[in-house]
């Protein structure tokens, strides 16, 4: 199950927004072994895309760094689909390498209403989770 502060879905929501009808994408960072979303990373999509993302290299590179450097994982990694439910493509399936990450896809194909999930992606395998939204 995906616990997470009602402000980082906001924040995941807006930048979903912002960047339609491009995919948007970034990651929430937590302290290692906690698996606790705390601090909210919005990336650019260097692909510049409507249907598909792609983190930038040397953006990537710099966030792992600092992840390390404050003992952080990513325990969330997050994009937008602009034209299609919130479900994860071959592509996204392919490309999650994070075992231990909740890959949360947003839709923004609704204007007035955006569906938000959480999955675990591990070996190819995708198990959709329960999402509980705290408030603090």
């Amino acid at each position: 199950m995906l616990r997470i502060r009602r402000e980082l879905v906001n924040e995941i929501v807006a930048h979903a927004r912002r960047d339609h009808p491009d995919e948007a994408c970034g990651v929430i960072a937590g302290p290692e072994g906690s698996d606790r979303p705390e601090r909210y990373i919005p990336m650019l999509n260097a692909a510049r895309s409507p249907t598909f993302y792609e983190f930038d290299s040397g953006d990537l590179l710099k966030l792992y760094r600092e992840m390390d450097a404050n003992d952080e994982v990513p325990v969330v990694i997050y994009h937008s689909h602009t034209a299609t439910e919130a479900y994860p493509s071959r592509t996204d399936i392919s490309y999650a390498s994070e075992p231990d990450a909740h890959y949360v896809l947003v839709s923004t194909r609704d204007p007035e209403r955006h569906e938000f999930r959480s999955y675990r992606i591990v070996d190819g395998v995708v198990t959709e989770e329960p999402v509980e939204v705290v408030e603090e």
